[in-house]
């Protein structure tokens, strides 16, 4: 694989938005991670932005815990109940959409990852969606679950519960104090050693181990590109920095 060039730009520039498609139509295989700044543009609010009114005066490790939820399971259900209304009324946007286009026609050479836990991805056709932090829509049992547990069959006045043994139905999203799911992290890791280009895009390159991808694939030599109307973490790792929003930039540079 050659060495990738050391060029930014602080702009999508003509000439750059170029350069990223060409790269995107030679690369035997394609990265891309998305972060909350895609989701964003669809009107979804981030985890913190989704505290307001009523729900502000919690901290995000009494909403987002296990000890938080089996100190509060009714207030904590009815936050993630919330947030799960706010993200039926949004819909996926372009960017989404490039993506899921730009999949269908090349299934092979893509490996698409996002550290949202919307489905907005899914929503828009995107397939084997490696989902870092899980997905807000559907739920799993907080506790190791035991024979009688059957989702099927839950007492839900208030939080679900096993009318057998009493175990909760959680979101099955990552909480504070617990580990990205392992199958999906390993499988991100493998395609950041193997991609030829990654996009990394809305995302603030803060959190890791997500933001650590684009150093794996750096360091593999594959051309790494920032799509993002703001500074990143990342960007000290960049080929080249496109300045916008996914929703502007990823139809330009997806073309099918």
């Amino acid at each position: 694989m050659p060495a990738a060039p050391n060029h930014t730009s602080l702009s999508p520039a003509a000439t750059d938005i170029a350069q990223v498609a060409q790269w995107i139509v030679d690369a035997r295989h394609l990265l891309v991670l998305t972060g909350a700044g895609v989701s964003a543009e669809s009107g979804v609010p981030t985890f913190r932005d989704a505290q307001t009114g009523f729900w502000a005066q919690f901290s995000p490790e009494e909403m987002a815990s296990e000890a938080g939820y089996l100190a509060h399971p009714q207030r904590v259900w009815d936050w993630y109940q919330y947030r799960r209304r706010l993200v039926a009324e949004v819909a996926p946007n372009a960017g989404h959409f490039a993506l899921a286009q730009w999949q269908a026609q090349h299934s092979e050479r893509i490996t698409l990852v996002t550290q949202n836990v919307d489905g907005l991805h899914q929503r828009a056709g995107s397939s084997a969606v490696l989902c870092l932090h899980g997905n807000l829509m559907d739920s799993r049992w907080l506790l190791p679950a035991r024979p009688c547990c059957d989702m099927r069959f839950t007492e839900d006045d208030g939080p679900p519960q096993c009318p057998g043994c009493g175990n909760y139905l959680r979101p099955a999203v990552v909480w504070f104090g617990e580990s990205l799911p392992h199958a999906e992290l390993q499988q991100a890791q493998d395609a950041a050693k193997g991609c030829d280009v990654m996009l990394v895009v809305g995302t603030s390159g803060n959190v890791y181990p997500a933001a650590g991808l684009a150093h794996i694939a750096a360091r593999g030599g594959a051309r790494v590109v920032i799509i993002n109307p703001q500074a990143t973490g990342l960007d000290q790792v960049a080929d080249v920095r496109l300045q916008g929003t996914s929703a502007e930039l990823l139809p330009q540079l997806l073309k099918i």
